[in-house]
């Protein structure tokens, strides 16, 4: 596998919004898990040069595709995603902050009383100057995905890698939960991806990656360590490339 940390300096970490939220609780945001997110991304900001940007999802909160599927129109559908993100972005920015990380929201669409708006150039100079970014509100249009803005953040803040955290260790060839007998690569590739219809991303956010050479990472965070270890470069997951 490659050596993620002499290869990735500049990391998009994507979070999903059901990972914010603790498994049979009523809460859509645990203080306690995000503390965590924070606390492990620190472990890995203080010993290294890691310049790191975040694009969380908003599922713990609501999904369009689903409010969409039960009647409601989908553009509406997807905006009401939109803030949904914007309130876990808000969650993560105030724990990185009370662990001593410097930390900024930018959103795609305008809401300047919470955070800033989203400025490409603004948001390399942060990144170069080692605070964190995060990238609130999707692309700011309708019917895309928060895989996909990761890719597009990447390709913008011209990152190494999407960081992709997940509830499973990696990619497989079926769906381990169902199939004992899955197979876990230790890389692979984006087109092998899209062709075998393994469900890591969706096909825009690799046709991104794919055009602008961005590997994706995809690692299991539930293990308490593990965002400090794939950030720090240890040999977690799967490598699509």
């Amino acid at each position: 596998m490659l050596e993620k940390s002499r290869l990735f300096k500049r990391i998009i970490l994507k979070l999903s919004g059901e990972a914010l939220r603790e498994k049979g609780s009523q809460d859509n945001i645990s203080p306690e898990i995000v503390g965590r997110i924070a606390a492990e991304i620190k472990e890995a900001y203080d010993s290294s040069d890691l310049e790191l940007a975040i694009v969380v999802g908003g599922g713990n909160f609501w999904r369009g595709a689903s409010a969409s599927a039960r009647g409601m129109d989908r553009a509406t559908a997807d905006y009401v995603g939109m803030m949904a993100t914007v309130m876990n972005a808000l969650a993560v920015q105030a724990a990185l902050q009370e662990v001593g990380i410097p930390c900024v929201v930018q959103s795609a669409i305008e809401m300047k009383n919470v955070a800033d708006p989203f400025i490409r150039r603004q948001a390399q100079s942060l990144l170069s100057e080692r605070t964190v970014v995060i990238f609130a509100a999707g692309t700011g249009s309708p019917f895309f995905s928060t895989d996909t803005t990761a890719a597009l953040r990447a390709s913008e803040m011209n990152a190494n890698a999407i960081f992709k955290a997940t509830m499973v260790d990696g990619v497989y060839d079926s769906d381990p939960k169902k199939n004992p007998e899955a197979v876990r690569y230790e890389t692979i590739g984006f087109q092998a991806c899209i062709e075998q219809k393994l469900e890591v991303m969706d096909t825009t956010a690799f046709s991104l990656c794919m055009d602008n050479n961005i590997p994706v990472v995809v690692f299991d965070m539930e293990p308490a360590g593990h965002i400090t270890d794939a950030l720090m470069g240890k040999n977690l997951g799967t490598i699509v490339q």
